[in-house]
């Protein structure tokens, strides 16, 4: 099991990044959650197989339709487990 925490930016609020990044982490079947931040970034946590972390790692840095990302941040987590995924209020 891996975990990471992420930090993207670029243009990647107002185009949906948050809903496809929870519809793609529950397809891998990965926990964690997605909000937007103030500062126009996305923040998520991921949690799950290995493989499928990193899959969906790589694929954030290419994001839906519409979005420019020009920068992934990614660290590993450090918090309780997650056993679901969720969107979370903006920070």
């Amino acid at each position: 099991m891996k975990s990471v925490h992420l930090r993207i930016e670029g243009r990647v609020q107002g185009i949906g990044y948050r809903a496809w990044v929870e519809e793609e982490a529950m397809e891998r079947g990965l926990a964690g959650w997605v909000r937007n931040r103030y500062d126009r970034s996305v923040e998520a946590v991921l949690s799950g197989e290995d493989a499928e972390v990193d899959a969906m790692v790589a694929a954030c840095n290419r994001g839906p339709l519409g979005a420019r990302v020009t920068r992934v941040m990614a660290t590993d987590y450090v918090g309780p487990p997650l056993t679901r995924f969720t969107v979370l209020p903006s920070e």
